[in-house]
């Protein structure tokens, strides 16, 4: 009984000890550390620092009180399952620290980058880095403890197949998320034309994407649709380029003809936002004489576009209904000769 209550002291004695050397440590560590980074501009290494200190303490505290336990010589059974809870605590403090330096690194990497999708797409990241913290520990946490990483390995093979299987389609659908944060075919807010749907994109998620139709529907689509189809981006686009075709009757006399390019220029020169190119007599048509005019429209506002085009489409109705030319439609006329 003598010696049980002198190793108590000395576990005790310990504990203390150990518990107030971890306590000094950390504010050791908090001067002389803090003085170096004290010198820099950046806070990412003071928010490193401020977690290393915060650990220190607590981590002091776990190791003084196992390096106690062994002192009181307890039976194996209950020394095992206090090591094995001491370590968990361990695990779960590294853990955090590990995990909260990588987020911090990510997200200050982030906001260097000028590329704001590729930003978006590291901070989406974060999920699944601590993920990946959390697994390497607890596998070297099993290990450490003894277990047969053999059948656990296996274990884990056969359960990574069945996933892969059963989350075949998330996992394609996050590529093809990080695929269009890479080749930025598209960005929050523009408007595009994909799958004879006519939308502004108003979030790109790690699934789906979210698009807002102009007639005022939310459209979910995924993102593998977006990728494997063909996106029309209109957001990128410096100017529009209009082709109209138009027919005048047969019985238009040649005058009119000749004056029919320079009506359709000035129409077009004296309409806000359209730019014109040329306009030619291209054919003789079934039943009626085409022309053909193109224009451009320098801007990427859809109904600025719209605007443009009905004004030149009105003002060369108006020219012609002036000039006493008329448009031509379906016709046909039949010959019928008596013998």
């Amino acid at each position: 009984m003598n010696d049980f209550y002198r190793n108590l002291v000395t576990a005790v004695a310990t504990f203390i000890a150990g518990g107030i050397f971890s306590l000094l440590l950390a504010r050791i560590a908090r001067i002389v550390l803090g003085r170096v980074t004290a010198r820099t501009k950046s806070e990412t290494d003071d928010y490193i620092l401020n977690q290393v200190v915060k650990a220190i303490g607590p981590l002091g505290w776990i190791i003084s009180g196992s390096i106690s336990w062994k002192l009181l010589e307890i039976d194996n059974v209950i020394d095992n399952v206090f090591m094995g809870i001491t370590k968990i605590f361990c695990l779960f403090l590294l853990v955090r620290l590990v995990n909260k330096v990588v987020i911090k690194l990510i997200d200050r990497w982030s906001l260097r980058i000028n590329d704001s999708s590729f930003s978006t797409m590291l901070r989406s990241l974060g999920p699944m880095v601590r993920a990946l913290v959390w697994s390497i520990g607890c596998i070297f946490y099993l290990q450490n403890m003894g277990v047969q990483m053999a059948a656990i390995w296996a274990l884990l093979s056969a359960g990574g197949i069945g996933a892969g299987l059963a989350l075949k389609e998330p996992v394609q659908e996050f590529f093809e998320y990080i695929t269009i944060l890479l080749d930025k075919p598209f960005q929050n807010g523009q408007f595009i034309h994909i799958n004879n749907v006519w939308a502004t994109v108003e979030r790109v998620g790690v699934r789906s994407t979210r698009l807002r139709s102009v007639n005022g529907e939310v459209i979910i689509m995924s993102n593998s649709a977006l990728t494997s189809g063909v996106i029309a981006n209109y957001a990128e686009m410096d100017y529009r380029r209009i082709i109209h075709k138009i027919g005048v009757t047969y019985d238009t006399n040649l005058p009119n003809l000749k004056i029919i390019p320079d009506l359709i220029k000035s129409c077009v020169d004296q309409t806000k936002d359209a730019v014109f190119d040329r306009c030619h007599f291209i054919k003789f048509g079934d039943f009626s004489l085409d022309f053909e005019f193109v224009y451009y429209i320098p801007t990427n506002d859809y109904l600025r576009a719209m605007s443009a085009q009905e004004n030149v489409n009105l003002a060369i109705m108006s020219a012609f209904k002036s000039e006493g030319i008329e448009f031509a439609f379906p016709t046909q006329t039949l010959y019928v000769s008596k013998e």
